[in-house]
């Protein structure tokens, strides 16, 4: 009895154990560094992502950081509107995200608020603080993982698909779904479609036309008589429709390293008969520096 008992108790002592290491794994810095940027007929936007947060447990995460924008308008652009490449901030943020794995599907809420330390008059800022809730649900059926993104917010972000050429402040709907397929270990292919439903007034910031520069011309009528509100003035207030949008995107993704993914892929704004190619390159340095297998 007394044997038995002393088994009963290493056993507790060793599940007591297992779960505080699986506690401990889950818990630490977050500390990442993205870059992606998205190349149409309008030039080339970059945008880089240097993000600091901490792991609580293995539901609730904190993260903030600071985007840093590089705007490369194309000639065509240039010669209609007067403006030359330039740079800055963009909005400092910080975000929560509950994430709980279930057997019958994934769910991530992430709420995120930004303040306004962007220049509004280069389109890198709105003037105003911003929100966005959004809700990611997945499940995946071996190597196929469809998945569903839903949420509400007073801006339009901008997604690893589409680094958008400007900033808005207005309340918006936005969901997408799709799915990604893994064709190997380490790397996989996806599409998914996206759509913008935006309520009540709404305010466009260009990151192609500057305050102050000259009137620009209807150098989007080419595309099929579309053009974005963004595409002619640095400033727009207007009804819900400037700020409607809806398309679909296609990507290849891989990660070369257990701290390293790299995604390239092709983007359609059926609303602006825009289409992009956009990349992506995402650097998980707590892996990088924090695993003795790295140093």
């Amino acid at each position: 009895m007394r044997q038995t008992s002393i088994n009963i108790a290493l056993l507790g002592i060793i599940s007591l154990q297992a779960v505080a290491a699986e506690d401990s794994n889950s818990r630490g810095l977050i500390f990442s560094e993205r870059f992606y940027g998205s190349g149409s007929s309008l030039g080339l936007i970059t945008k880089f992502d240097t993000a600091i947060g901490y792991q609580l447990n293995p539901y609730v995460a904190i993260e903030g950081g600071v985007p840093f924008y590089l705007v490369h308008p194309s000639n065509t652009v240039t010669t209609t509107t007067g403006t030359s490449g330039h740079s800055g901030i963009g909005n400092v943020y910080a975000d929560v995200r509950l994430s709980v794995a279930n057997p019958l599907v994934n769910y991530t809420s992430m709420l995120t608020v930004a303040a306004p330390t962007g220049d509004k008059s280069t389109g890198f800022s709105t003037g105003r603080p911003t929100f966005d809730w959004s809700n990611w649900f997945d499940h995946s059926f071996s190597r196929l993982t469809p998945f569903m993104n839903v949420g509400f917010a007073n801006t339009i972000a901008d997604t690893p698909y589409f680094v958008r050429p400007f900033s808005s402040f207005g309340y918006i709907t936005h969901v997408e779904g799709g799915a990604s397929y893994k064709i190997a270990r380490h790397a996989s292919v996806g599409a998914s479609v996206y759509g913008i439903a935006p309520s009540g007034q709404q305010r466009v910031f260009s990151k192609l036309v500057k305050a102050g520069g000259p009137p620009a011309g209807n150098q989007g009528r080419g595309r099929s008589g579309h053009q974005g509100v963004f595409e002619t003035a640095s400033e727009t207030v207007g009804a819900a429709d400037i700020a409607r949008d809806h398309g679909f995107s296609a990507w290849f993704a891989a990660s070369p390293a257990k701290y390293a993914e790299v995604e390239i892929g092709y983007s359609r704004s059926a609303e602006y008969a825009l289409d992009s190619i956009f990349f992506g390159v995402s650097f998980n340095l707590r892996s990088l520096f924090g695993d003795p297998r790295h140093r």
